[in-house]
């Protein structure tokens, strides 16, 4: 059960937002947008003086920022008849993502939008944070996304491993409501092991009641996260579930291969657990 729903309102286009509204809409949750207000990033001088009116000028500019996510969030959601509550806070860019990570430990889902690589990095830095801290499973909306929430047809990436199999436990509110759910499993190499797993995952699904489909698919000697885009891509998908990976470096989680190519190259909204 989806109750309560948290979203970052990134500055820009608003997309993580109107999805998330899309979201709330079909679950009857309530959904709380966080735009943040960011601290003024002071430029290096070769004299060590930075004029006031400098700093005076980003703050004013960071304020109007957030205020108009904040507005364009609460228009959305007063158009689709959902209980919301815009929440503006204060942040540095650095301290950004540890901040919204302890604001979605209280909330049954986070959603955040995908960094654009024309834009700041500060979103990636927020998913980073969400995906390994919070403990909530995370929808990540790609930064070019229109169209709002859609099941019809949802892949779900299945390697036997333990985030994978918390993903989609953590998605079932989401299958349950699919149209069709594709269970895909990447291989090298012609085996049998993995298609038991995916069988007996495909089986699992099916006593919820689900439509499932088996997929295995070759890498064909490219990257697997490719391999999974290129396929998301061909069955036209509209939702992919995955387990999100990651290693430690100095007690930080920082982003595995596979789920750091998925978040920079997506192109359908991704469901991620840890």
């Amino acid at each position: 059960m989806i109750k309560d729903i948290v979203v970052n309102l990134s500055i820009g286009e608003g997309a993580a937002g109107d999805y998330a509204v899309s979201v709330a809409a079909k679950f009857d949750a309530h959904l709380a947008g966080i735009a943040f207000v960011y601290d003024p990033i002071i430029p290096v001088s070769g004299t060590g003086y930075v004029p006031a009116e400098v700093v005076d000028t980003q703050v004013a500019d960071n304020q109007a920022a957030s205020k108009a996510a904040v507005d364009r969030f609460a228009a959305a959601a007063s158009r689709a008849g959902i209980s919301v509550e815009p929440v503006a806070l204060n942040a540095s860019v650095a301290g950004s993502g540890d901040q919204f990570t302890r604001i979605a430990r209280r909330f049954d889902l986070a959603i955040v939008g995908q960094a654009d690589p024309e834009a700041n990095s500060v979103e990636e830095l927020i998913a980073e944070g969400t995906l390994f801290g919070s403990g909530r499973p995370m929808i990540v909306v790609p930064y070019i996304q229109k169209a709002p929430l859609k099941l019809d047809r949802v892949m779900v990436c299945w390697d036997g491993s333990s985030p994978a199999a918390r993903a989609i436990a953590d998605a079932m509110p989401f299958l349950e409501k699919a149209g069709r759910v594709q269970i895909v499993i990447v291989g090298n190499e012609r085996g049998k092991s993995d298609e038991i797993e995916g069988a007996d995952m495909g089986q699992h699904l099916a006593r919820h009641g689900l439509k499932v489909e088996v997929k295995r698919i070759d890498s064909g000697g490219i990257d697997v996260a490719d391999a999974l885009l290129s396929h998301a891509a061909d069955s036209s998908a509209d939702f992919m579930v995955m387990g999100g990976y990651g290693h430690s470096r100095l007690r930080e989680f920082v982003l595995g291969g596979v789920t750091h190519t998925i978040l920079r190259s997506m192109t359908v909204p991704v469901l991620l657990s840890h």
